[in-house]
């Protein structure tokens, strides 16, 4: 990058120490945070409120930003950031980003900082469901002692089976091994087969895996491929007793007939921490539903977050300094 200034647009609320080690890393970076605002302009748009007008500060500063740490990408960045370079994002996800092909920016993604917490969550609402948490809670709650009304199942011996072999996909599997569970996973280019699974397929096999699996673990990114890609054909695919976890993206599932499933009894049950609409409209009838674990696309959230993607951001950094390639490079024609 030779000698001249890097600068930094920081339009997530990182904390003030992770802003000061950005800073720290070379004397070259001139960093400048503006997430409050940027942060306070996204919410509103994202209520529906599209005429919210950019603030001079913000165009002043994505005017001159070579690098930008997003939580979320305006459609006007294209035209509005003239000099970006570098788009690091603080999701894993992609398909919000609005049409850059062909603007010569390289995209990054946070693929990785999620994994040991989504994979605690997808074992969290198992147990859950498996151990009958949510009569007991109810039961305590009218202080009754049914000790016998619900069995519960163990995991040792049952199969998991896993749409999407990424970061999170691979922890799904690891600590479902630790579990004595056999695991079964779709990689979109299978290779070698990682230790902890048991039988790596090929996208065509999915209803293979639907068919043998107690539970169902979506991890895969929303793409064109991957929309809608548990219908109806899918559910009904499934076994009567498995349950479906979905921490990929709503897309991923046509939620109406899910629902359906879910009423009608196809599965035994769903957690599902992301929707085809967030937040989940009012009136949808997943809300009624007893056999529905519902979290407000919280999953990946945990108190490290920001200490996780902040470390992230950093070795990218020192990357893009030396000229290196960067780590978790989008492919914006795959969407990942």
């Amino acid at each position: 990058m030779g000698s001249e200034p890097v600068n930094v647009l920081i339009s997530h609320a990182l904390e003030e120490s992770h802003l000061r080690a950005l800073q720290a890393i070379d004397e070259r970076i001139y960093l400048e945070d503006v997430s409050q605002e940027y942060g306070a302009l996204l919410r509103a748009r994202t209520r529906g409120q599209e005429t919210v007008p950019l603030s001079q500060n913000i165009v002043d500063a994505l005017g001159w930003a070579e690098v930008m740490l997003a939580l979320r990408v305006l459609p006007e960045l294209k035209s509005l950031a003239p000099r970006l370079r570098w788009l690091q994002l603080v999701s894993a996800g992609t398909d919000h980003l609005p049409d850059i092909g062909g603007w010569g920016v390289l995209v990054t993604n946070a693929s990785g900082i999620h994994a040991a917490t989504m994979g605690e969550y997808v074992f969290g609402s198992i147990l859950a469901f498996t151990k009958g948490l949510f009569a007991s809670y109810d039961n305590q709650h009218q202080r009754q002692w049914r000790r016998f009304e619900f069995t519960p199942a163990e995991l040792d011996g049952k199969t998991m089976g896993i749409v999407g072999l990424g970061h999170i996909g691979l922890q799904v599997a690891r600590l479902a091994h630790a579990f004595g569970m056999r695991v079964l996973a779709i990689k979109r280019s299978p290779s070698a087969t990682p230790p902890d699974v048991d039988l790596l397929l090929s996208p065509g096999h999915l209803y293979d895996l639907l068919r043998d699996s107690d539970f169902v673990v979506l991890a895969v990114p929303l793409t064109g491929e991957t929309r809608h890609l548990i219908d109806e054909a899918a559910l009904r695919a499934m076994k009567a007793s498995a349950y479906l976890v979905n921490v990929s993206r709503g897309g991923v599932v046509a939620e109406g007939t899910l629902a359906r499933a879910l009423s009608e009894r196809w599965i035994a049950g769903a957690a599902l921490d992301v929707f085809e609409r967030e937040p989940l409209p009012a009136d949808s009838p997943l809300w009624d539903l007893s056999n529905v674990l519902i979290t407000p696309h919280n999953a990946g959230r945990t108190e490290r977050y920001n200490e996780r993607l902040a470390s992230l951001f950093a070795d990218n950094l020192r990357r893009y300094l030396a000229g290196r390639p960067l780590a978790n490079v989008v492919d914006l024609t795959r969407g990942y």
